[in-house]
């Protein structure tokens, strides 16, 4: 992690005590991590592969996971997967690859971020807080939302279509409640990266990655989109009532 991988400091934050995992099976990596997050405030717990990562998450189910995509044996992907089909959990996937892909898909199976090696340890600390910010608040106001035949209560974070409940992570629940609030205004991804995300920077592809995962989710057919339409060469436009009307 090259000068990243300094003895862990005195980093400014308000973890609160939230429990955060850390998975990694390289024992600097995981060290200088946790103790960032420990001195921001955080309860920490490690775990260096997929198996003891998932015993740890039933004994004491984590606010938010920071998972290592090459873990020996079972991956982060797969570790990210079983842990979303046991319950909602905000997961930051550590890569140390560069190929875009991985990081893309580690967006598709349901991670909220990624950083890729070498990161500050700083940085991710903020990435942490921002994460679990985010989970924890209703996004703008609690006031519930009903456009085109979607439901969403910003309160107890479910969201449903026609009466059907959808199952969002927490990004797609905040994107989506984005759109509801705003319908009919054109968002570039840039926009939507500082309103939903609450960042300044970052991959702009994160943002396209999630408006796909949302598509999938609300859309009679993802392909022709008819509630988050894409406004060529600007960004995308919420339209409930092209919704409604299929």
């Amino acid at each position: 992690m090259q000068q990243s991988y300094e003895k862990a400091g005195q980093v400014e934050g308000a973890g609160g005590g939230a429990r955060v995992l850390v998975v990694d099976d390289d024992p600097t990596v995981a060290e200088v991590v946790s103790g960032y997050l420990d001195r921001a405030g955080y309860v920490v717990e490690r775990a260096g592969d997929g198996p003891e990562a998932l015993a740890r998450a039933d004994a004491h189910w984590p606010d938010l996971v920071v998972l290592d995509l090459m873990l020996p044996g079972m991956d982060g992907l797969e570790v990210c997967r079983r842990m979303r089909g046991r319950g909602p959990v905000p997961v930051i996937m550590l890569t140390a690859r560069g190929d875009e892909d991985d990081r893309i898909l580690g967006l598709e199976v349901g991670a909220d971020d990624y950083v890729t090696k070498p990161f500050s340890p700083r940085e991710l600390v903020l990435r942490v807080e921002s994460v679990l910010r985010r989970s924890r608040s209703p996004v703008g106001s609690a006031v519930p939302l009903n456009a085109g035949g979607l439901a969403l209560d910003p309160a107890s974070r479910r969201a449903s279509k026609d009466g059907a409940e959808l199952a969002l992570t927490h990004r797609e629940f905040d994107l989506l409640s984005f759109f509801l609030r705003h319908p009919g205004r054109v968002y570039g991804r840039e926009d939507l990266m500082r309103e939903v995300w609450g960042w300044d920077f970052g991959d702009l592809s994160t943002v396209t990655v999630h408006v796909r995962r949302l598509r999938g989710k609300v859309e009679d057919d993802p392909g022709r989109p008819r509630y988050i339409q894409t406004v060529w060469g600007v960004g995308y436009r919420f339209d409930p009532q092209q919704g409604g009307e299929g």
